[in-house]
């Protein structure tokens, strides 16, 4: 197997929580990534699950460098991210992006589709103006938009067109990865579709590597090579994408597996029902963090954390049935 492209060791952010207006005295922490180690390989889709609040749009922010570490190391092409400076730190930046979940909030209504384009190759190269026009109409062929949209704003087009734009964007500037924060989640069942194929034909054309951050499993598994399953802050289980579907360990991932819709009306399988709210990642739970919410919670669930083991080849789990 080669290199990782991307590679996050023991990665961890915590918030401070303060408390006054004057004196700002600090009272605990959230922690909202603790912990994470996962791997990213050259033309792989990593799918990142979990509840809202589990930390992976924090974790997305920390690859982005829209965070800071607390602790912990972030590897690109075999390279420590926190050392780089000026030039290594541009290289970077144009080849780590970002597509988000809200194609209209994330496309700005007063610029033109080619400007909007455009604008990474304008930061990150000194091409002339008629090769970034070239550039532009390029990568918008690449996710099935004619030329002509260059000259268009974004309120002219479709939901599923301006995520067309945003992705367009995100590969103007020859991207080696792009985080995918629930990019799909917005759009109609119908053309989540049309982008998720659109997607995985780049992927294959350009040999670009995805993070693909959402909820819904289905969408998520349909997508990924590998699932990473995170709750609170940490990876619960990580295995092959189908691996993942035809045999769940963690009893969190049997809940999120039980919860969502069968692939077919005649399917069934056990129920795994979970009660409680999320705890609060301020003060979460001593040992295992899903134990108080764990129908197979034992003892010293609620004492010793578990260790992340290979229970078979490439799949981890982290829990003491295992």
């Amino acid at each position: 197997m080669s290199a990782p492209l991307l590679e996050l060791e023991n990665l961890r952010k915590y918030f401070p929580v303060n408390t006054g207006v004057l004196l700002r005295r600090k009272v605990g922490w959230v922690k909202a990534v603790d912990g994470v180690d996962l791997a990213i390989y050259p033309r792989e889709t990593v799918g990142l699950i979990g509840e809202s609040g589990c930390g992976k749009t924090t974790t997305s922010k920390l690859i982005l460098l829209q965070e800071t570490p607390t602790a912990g190391t972030i590897r690109f092409d075999g390279q420590d991210i926190s050392g780089l400076r000026a030039q290594e730190l541009m290289r970077y930046r144009r080849e780590v992006q970002v597509v988000f979940q809200d194609p209209y909030s994330s496309l700005s209504p007063r610029m033109r589709v080619g400007d909007i384009v455009a604008e990474p190759l304008e930061i990150h190269t000194d091409l002339s103006r008629q090769a970034l026009e070239e550039r532009v109409a390029e990568v918008l062929d690449l996710v099935g938009l004619q030329p002509e949209a260059a000259r268009l704003f974004p309120h002219e087009f479709s939901g599923g067109q301006r995520q067309r734009i945003a992705i367009a964007r995100a590969l103007a500037t020859n991207t080696r990865l792009i985080v995918l924060d629930e990019p799909v989640s917005a759009l109609d069942v119908s053309i989540r579709a049309q982008i998720m194929n659109q997607l995985e034909h780049l992927q294959q054309t350009l040999g670009v590597s995805y993070l693909f951050i959402g909820h819904d499993l289905a969408t998520v598994a349909h997508i990924s090579h590998r699932i990473a399953v995170m709750y609170l802050g940490q990876i619960v289980e990580l295995t092959d994408s189908l691996e993942l579907c035809a045999k769940p360990l963690h009893p969190y991932t049997q809940a999120l597996f039980t919860a969502a819709l069968p692939s077919h009306p005649d399917q069934r399988h056990e129920k795994l029902t979970i009660t409680g709210e999320v705890p609060s990642a301020l003060d979460p739970p001593t040992g295992c963090r899903f134990h108080p919410r764990c129908p197979h919670a034992m003892p010293h669930c609620a004492i010793e954390p578990p260790v992340s083991k290979e229970i078979a080849p490439q799949h981890v789990v982290a829990c003491h049935l295992y």
